[in-house]
């Protein structure tokens, strides 16, 4: 995900793309555990948009 596309979004679409993020790499984090992940790189791409998305938020909330 780009950010430009990141903040072109609303904060209630933010706060929902956060939410739905977290939930996936919780799933990734527990399909690592359990030796079914394809690619563990998968892991750091979403948490660098988790990280993108958390700044975008914070921006507009200042």
């Amino acid at each position: 995900m780009k950010a430009k596309e990141i903040r072109e979004m609303s904060p209630e679409e933010l706060n929902a793309k956060l939410k739905e993020l977290k939930t996936e790499l919780f799933n990734l984090r527990f399909q690592h555990a359990i030796n079914q992940l394809d690619n563990p790189h998968k892991i750091v791409d979403v948490k660098r948009d988790i990280a993108r998305v958390m700044t975008v938020l914070h921006e507009k909330n200042a």
